[in-house]
């Protein structure tokens, strides 16, 4: 099966994706998704105008602290998982029980993990979602967006076309026990590309996660049907 996929945004051109029709990968579920939300976009000229913009010019930094232990949810980043509470992901809190110094992040706020890892060499900014609010270490770099759509960073912080922009601004050994070192100052004046229309950012965010929803839709059902039968174990 063989189709052709177009895309406004820069991550990705015109390309030809080919699925073998029997496949269960994940690639064909990204071709099943492509066929149900594709963009309505025709092949021409006019494309919508993208640009370059300094983080700190449409998100403002999030230092407020958990005074008075407002939250007892100790939260982590998982790349997997984005925000997390820690004792699920490590079957154990790691954080201190009085969580009275650590930030406050509320739902919607967006959070910088600069530790290192195999699935994130450059660390991971994960949204939070599951959560009404929770608490994260001060060595996170936490953020609320004042003027761009959150879906569409989302999807911009799941490429990894913010890496070099990050690798500029990493101190000489940078890497300090897997954390990278890194200013706050610094990191909002890291540049993001994204389209100069609202409407076209939320376009963008909407479709791709309705792509993730749908993948992780595919990836319960294969793994209800291995559990069931021993035949695709």
């Amino acid at each position: 099966m063989r189709i052709v996929t177009g895309t406004t945004s820069p991550f990705t051109r015109y390309e030809r994706i080919s699925v073998s029709p029997a496949s269960c990968s994940i690639r064909s579920e990204y071709v099943i998704a492509f066929y149900t939300f594709k963009l309505q976009y025709k092949c021409n000229n006019s494309t919508p105008a993208w640009e370059q913009r300094k983080l700190g010019d449409i998100a403002e930094r999030v230092t407020r602290k958990n005074e008075n232990n407002e939250s007892d949810l100790p939260l982590t980043i998982s790349a997997q998982h984005g925000l997390i509470d820690q004792r699920l992901f490590f079957n154990a809190q790691v954080a201190s029980r009085d969580m009275s110094g650590y930030y406050l992040l509320r739902q919607g706020e967006f959070a910088y993990n600069k530790s290192t890892s195999a699935d994130s060499p450059w660390g991971a900014i994960k949204r939070l979602t599951r959560y009404e609010k929770g608490c994260v270490s001060t060595l996170y770099i936490c953020f609320a967006l004042l003027n761009a759509n959150p879906d569409y960073l989302v999807t911009y912080y799941e490429t990894n076309r913010w890496h070099k922009a990050v690798q500029m601004i990493a101190a000489e050994g940078a890497r300090n026990h897997g954390l990278l070192n890194i200013a706050p100052d610094d990191f909002f004046d890291t540049m993001v590309s994204l389209p100069e229309s609202q409407a076209e950012q939320q376009t963008i965010g909407a479709f791709f996660s309705r792509l993730d929803s749908l993948i992780t839709l595919h990836q319960r059902k294969r793994l209800s049907i291995r559990q069931r039968s021993p035949v695709w174990s």
